[in-house]
């Protein structure tokens, strides 16, 4: 019987195929206490399943006036390594956003489509 020698560089190769096609994991409670110049605080939530990811985050100031409108949206990991992701809040505030991994940090993108008009 013959034997089936594999070199460890076609080995380690796969392994390696096999682990740059895992999404990159974006689950995790983020924050910026110094948003709007150290005057309010955005928070973020993220929970992934394969390439799904759900969104939640809010922002307020804090002192407590103002509107503090609560979020949450769907969305996917693309072929960039980035989650967009589509939300709507409790303001009645709708759009898209895109998430990118900066080490253990994120970088939050946000674009509204569709902002609430209040009238006095």
């Amino acid at each position: 019987m013959k034997r089936l020698i594999i070199p460890l560089s076609c080995v380690l190769l796969v392994i390696a195929s096999a682990i740059a096609t895992q999404p990159i994991n974006f689950t995790g409670e983020y924050s910026d206490r110094s948003f709007l110049n150290g005057q309010a605080t955005f928070q973020m939530s993220l929970e992934q399943s394969g390439s799904a990811v759900t969104v939640w985050f809010s922002a307020g100031y804090d002192d407590g006036h103002g509107l503090q409108p609560i979020a949450d949206g769907n969305g996917k990991i693309t072929s960039k390594g980035t989650v967009e992701f589509t939300f709507k809040d409790s303001a009645r505030n709708a759009g898209t956003g895109a998430i990118a991994r900066a080490g253990e940090d994120i970088i939050v993108s946000l674009n509204a489509i569709r902002a609430a008009v209040f009238a006095k």
